[in-house]
């Protein structure tokens, strides 16, 4: 197979109209993003197109879930494939697809059970719907997490991230929620009690500007859940599945949560959730408790284990893609620091200028965001190659330097 970009595509090209899809979408769609001005008609590997066949390099992966690229034709195939046999059924019945994937992500995370949902806020719902119905038997009442965090915007989630912006508008949230700050043992140490049913943490955090928390920190936020009976519950969503160099990024401090969330690269670019549980947490919830109308039907899982063996064959490469990508990343004009683990890095810049970058890099040809006015974020697909990333450097270092 020719490089990333070459994927060949069977799909046949039809015109539209970038004004007319605008307006049906300014009339009928929630305007609940502030949408880019480019209308996106295909993708393939390392590229987006759009209607007026304008190529860009895409360094977001829609937030880190395409992690094989653009239609990859593993992809496309299992999709064809078990479209073609079995879509959807009830999951009062047994399919094979869901079985498979469920045995190959306990294989590699070394986790339990697993429950599959829609996406990661869902799969989040599950893991705290667990966490609160042990900590009624037990009498517990506090959750922790982490300021600065992201969770997902269901009101569970939404209760356990960290950021005012998201809550704001619909407090009252779920109370027994308070939030420490990242790497910070003294209050991670003050924080977890007798009183505590979970503490919950990202281990890079996605929207809180790519901030690493420290293995000490983790293994003492290990300690302190057994210490005191409460849940340890990751959130792995945007880290997990190779983002970082391995399966977990939690797997280099050498800890196993009680609760493990995935999604995003799980999927690949199909809709897809999982909470995976460990010991004492794969036993609190019983039949008829928590269900899902489409989490885990055999096309999205038969998708979901396509990509979980292309990623295989990628990871051994990413730690190196990594690196090469940070350091490409701190020899542009104006970039301060670089934060983040594999391909999943922050460039913090000299001035709070990063949604402008953002909205200059994709006139330029380049898909990228920005977490805060001063960090852009990198999640390139993980099939990306050096000269994607040198690529990336010239495109974004012009726009820097302007």
């Amino acid at each position: 197979m020719g490089s990333a970009e070459e994927f060949p595509s069977r799909a046949k090209i039809i015109a539209v109209n970038r004004e007319q899809v605008k307006a049906l979408d300014e009339a009928h769609v929630l305007p609940l993003y502030r949408r880019q001005a480019p209308l996106f008609v295909r993708g393939a590997g390392m590229r987006l197109y759009d209607d007026a066949g304008q190529e860009y390099l895409d360094f977001l992966a829609g937030i880190a879930v395409n992690a094989l690229g653009h239609c990859h034709p593993a992809m496309v195939e299992a999709l064809t494939e078990q479209a073609q046999t079995l879509i959807h059924t009830s999951n009062g019945l047994l399919t094979e697809p869901q079985a498979r994937l469920a045995q190959r992500l306990t294989q590699i995370t070394g986790m339990e059970k697993v429950f599959f949902a829609n996406c990661g806020a869902t799969a989040m719902e599950t893991a705290l719907k667990i966490a609160k119905k042990r900590a009624a038997q037990l009498g517990k009442t506090e959750f922790i997490s982490l300021e600065r965090s992201f969770h997902g915007r269901t009101l569970g989630a939404l209760s356990a991230t960290g950021q005012a912006k998201y809550q704001d508008p619909f407090r009252p949230l779920i109370p027994g929620f308070g939030h420490i700050p990242a790497n910070d043992l003294d209050a991670l140490r003050s924080a977890i009690g007798p009183q505590t049913a979970g503490l919950i943490f990202e281990p890079v955090q996605g929207e809180g500007g790519l901030t690493v928390l420290s293995d000490d920190w983790i293994r003492e936020a290990r300690r302190l859940c057994d210490e005191h009976g409460a849940l340890l519950i990751v959130d792995e969503v945007q880290t997990g599945m190779g983002r970082t160099g391995d399966w977990l990024a939690i797997h280099r401090s050498g800890v196993t949560p009680d609760l493990l969330v995935l999604a995003k690269a799980l999927g690949g670019g199909v809709p897809i959730g999982a909470c995976l549980t460990h010991g004492e947490a794969s036993q609190v919830l019983g039949a008829t408790e928590h269900g899902t109308t489409y989490g885990g039907n055999a096309l999205m899982t038969a998708v979901a284990l396509r990509v979980v063996e292309e990623i295989a064959k990628l990871l051994p490469a990413v730690a190196t893609k990594g690196e090469f990508l940070a350091e490409t990343l701190k020899a542009l004009p104006g970039v301060v620091e670089v934060r983040g683990r594999g391909l999943m890095c922050g460039a913090v810049l000299d001035r709070p200028i990063a949604r402008d970058i953002v909205r200059d890099a994709l006139e330029a040809g380049l898909v990228i965001n920005a977490t805060d006015e001063s960090t852009l974020r990198f999640v390139p697909p993980l099939i990306v190659e050096e000269k994607h990333i040198r690529e990336m450097g010239a495109l974004l270092g012009s726009v820097l330097a302007n």
